[in-house]
């Protein structure tokens, strides 16, 4: 049931990391605060489709 997603800066729209996650336990877009390297800050990072 795990599944690779995508992680995209909701400023800059970069696809900047990788994750998995378990679709059974969470079946809702993830959200993480990551690193953006182009805008040199911590962002928020959304599930891609």
């Amino acid at each position: 049931m795990r599944v690779i997603v995508t992680l995209a800066c909701t400023e800059c729209g970069d696809r900047n990391y990788t994750t998995t996650k378990n679709k059974r336990n969470h079946p809702e877009r993830l959200e993480m605060k990551k690193y953006s390297p182009r805008l040199k800050k911590m962002t928020i990072h959304r599930e891609t489709r």
